[in-house]
């Protein structure tokens, strides 16, 4: 039992020639763990190239810098996380990473910034990367038109309309984060993780990983494997929001990362996290609750989850 291999050939396009067999590769790799690889998807190597650059230098800017952009000082939660900031597993102790978060950039007359909702409004860049806003913008770009595809493809893996979840995406919520973990230390214990064991919040996480690996997924058996760094191709893991989409069909699996890379050296990733539209009903499609019965999940907006996810993880308090 491993993590698939979905090739995107032919069927990144409404109507591709493969888009029926690729959408029921996905429905068999949703079933199992929620996570596969993707081959072939579309996005230049070079913008992916790109983007880890722009990752290391922010991540290597002063500490003094980092300070002043920290993401607690933004309404959005945008700018840096410093190393145990974040504890994804309540059991594990503060994980071993620091981060840059930021987002798409919708203008302040969008109704969602004026009305401040999670994850609309303005980012905090650092002055001395005066390039990183655009190429942010730029990657962010591509991963949400892979996003929405990959939202068309599963609708066909659920024997929906190829456009069911178009009309969610108006105004999607969208994270991209650049992250750094520290070599593993030498005495850690068992409760040390770079990020502990958690499911993703959203709807789809499309992942870049450099070469040194260390994430781990949890399979349907309970065993823990690698999700080894594979080049040209992108880690796809499901969110949250699609077991409620699917009434359980669909799984979000929990996966963590430790960076035991020998030689040392950091691990870089670049998670992009798609959520559909703030009030983007998330309840069960059609066909997957058996008649007679009552739904696994109660129905909520994508902006409900999301923000309880956000004020669990960081300990946060509901503003008054």
């Amino acid at each position: 039992m491993g993590i698939p291999v979905i090739d995107l050939h032919d069927a990144l396009a409404p109507g591709g020639a493969r888009s029926a067999a690729v959408a029921a590769q996905l429905r068999v790799a949703a079933m199992a763990s929620g996570f596969f690889y993707v081959r072939r998807h579309g996005v230049a190597a070079a913008l992916v190239e790109r983007q880890f650059g722009i990752a290391r230098q922010l991540l290597g800017l002063p500490a003094a810098t980092r300070q002043a952009l920290d993401m607690r000082r933004s309404p959005t939660l945008r700018g840096f996380e410093n190393i145990g900031a974040q504890t994804l597993d309540a059991a594990a102790r503060p994980d071993l990473k620091e981060s840059f978060y930021c987002g798409m950039a919708y203008p302040d007359s969008h109704p969602y910034v004026q009305a401040g909702y999670q994850t609309y409004g303005g980012n905090q860049w650092p002055a001395e990367l005066p390039d990183a806003p655009a190429a942010c913008e730029a990657y962010i770009q591509a991963m949400l038109a892979l996003s929405r595809r990959l939202m068309q493809l599963m609708a066909l893996s659920l024997e929906l309309p190829e456009a069911y979840f178009d009309g969610t995406s108006e105004s999607p919520m969208v994270t991209l984060r650049m992250i750094r973990y520290p070599a593993h230390p030498a005495d850690a214990d068992a409760r040390t993780f770079g990020a502990g064991a958690h499911t993703d919040w959203g709807a789809i996480t499309i992942l870049a990983q450099d070469d040194h690996g260390g994430l781990e997924v949890c399979m349907p058996d309970g065993s823990w494997v690698p999700a080894t760094p594979m080049a040209g191709c992108f880690v796809v893991n499901l969110g949250d929001m699609i077991p409620r989409w699917t009434n359980g069909r669909y799984h979000s699996n929990p996966h963590r990362v430790r960076n035991m890379h020998s030689g040392g050296a950091p691990r870089y990733s670049i998670p992009f996290f798609y959520e559909p539209d703030y009030f983007a009903r998330i309840e069960p499609v059609p066909g997957t609750v058996p008649a007679g019965e009552a739904p696994h999940h109660a129905p909520c907006t994508a902006g409900e989850h999301l923000r309880e996810m956000y004020l669990k993880t960081y300990g946060l308090k509901e503003s008054a």
